[in-house]
């Protein structure tokens, strides 16, 4: 279902004029309007899912398929060194705006921007405990 007070739902069904790059019944894709480097874009699902967790698992098994072709596409006419394929979930996340979306970025070994984070240094025994834990709810 469509949210009226969402921006990206507006966009995503055609209410808003976009760059479209490629469009079926369940997303629009479009060129994001403040890219991170030139290529870069948004596959927006056309039903409103605030995020991953909302997601009908029908969207996300169309969403990684889709999310490879447009990667691919762009970094055949972009000639780029890599590709990000970003989806952020809550803004501890970065998220900002809340219908689920993935980015779809051409990376450049030039290009100086990072998506680095700092990394922990656990003991093996505390990632053990953590597998342990995830591992039983994941069964």
């Amino acid at each position: 279902m469509k949210k009226d007070d969402c921006i990206f739902c507006k966009l995503a069904n055609g209410d808003i004029p976009t760059n479209t790059i490629y469009e079926d019944d369940f997303f629009r894709v479009i060129l994001d309007a403040s890219p991170a480097n030139l290529g870069h874009a948004l596959i927006l699902p056309k039903e409103h899912f605030a995020n991953i967790f909302e997601a009908d698992d029908e969207y996300l098994a169309k969403a990684l398929p889709l999310a490879k072709k447009v990667a691919s596409v762009i970094k055949e006419e972009f000639k780029c060194d890599g590709v990000n394929i970003q989806q952020n979930n809550g803004t501890a996340a970065g998220q900002t705006v809340f219908h689920l979306h993935i980015h779809i970025i051409p990376r450049y070994d030039s290009d100086n921007f990072t998506l680095n984070w700092p990394q922990k240094s656990p003991s093996a025994d505390e990632q053990k405990e953590i597998a342990a834990r995830l591992s039983a709810k994941l069964q």
